[in-house]
């Protein structure tokens, strides 16, 4: 994997915590935060009307079973479809 250097302006008490969280935790942090953002952006214009919500899942780059669990999470009602019923049945 590549990596690249970044440089953030942050505020000092931000700076501090995230100086005692270490390196490994910190990527994992921007990592899951990124992910959240996708999402909920998906959602977001999926909300709106813009796009379908199998684009959306795309555009977050989850599946669509998993893509409902957030939509029902924040108070959403996604299409029901046969394969995404049965992705959520043991």
């Amino acid at each position: 994997m590549s990596t690249e250097s970044l440089t953030l302006t942050v505020p000092d008490s931000l700076a501090r915590e995230l100086d005692a969280i270490g390196d490994g935790l910190l990527v994992e942090l921007l990592e899951r935060g990124l992910r959240e953002f996708k999402i909920d952006q998906a959602l977001a214009r999926y909300a709106r009307g813009g796009i379908s919500f199998g684009v959306a899942a795309r555009q977050a780059s989850v599946s669509r079973s998993e893509l409902a669990r957030h939509a029902y999470s924040r108070g959403m009602e996604p299409p029901y479809s046969p394969a995404t019923v049965a992705e959520e049945l043991p």
